[in-house]
């Protein structure tokens, strides 16, 4: 299965709705990881402000809001390689 990860932090308006919108999209298709970035010094110094932040792996998908045609493409070209 797809495994994506959202990049996010306690108490985050955007993330609460990007992590919303994203489950109908991904149900069935991908797993969703989310990582709070406020406990890791690395995370925090990459992402900052710039959450939420959804990946696949190195590439970011969206951030701050649900690029859902970008997430769309994304999951059909990578269950044609599964």
């Amino acid at each position: 299965m797809i495994t994506l990860t959202l990049y996010s932090r306690p108490d985050c308006h955007l993330c609460e709705i990007m992590s919303r919108d994203l489950e109908p999209l991904v149900q069935g298709r991908a797993q969703v990881t989310i990582v709070d970035i406020s406990e890791n010094d690395e995370l925090e110094r990459r992402y900052g402000q710039r959450i939420p932040v959804l990946a696949a792996g190195a590439d970011e998908l969206s951030c701050y809001r649900l690029d859902v045609a970008r997430v769309e493409r994304f999951l059909t070209s990578a269950a044609m390689y599964e």
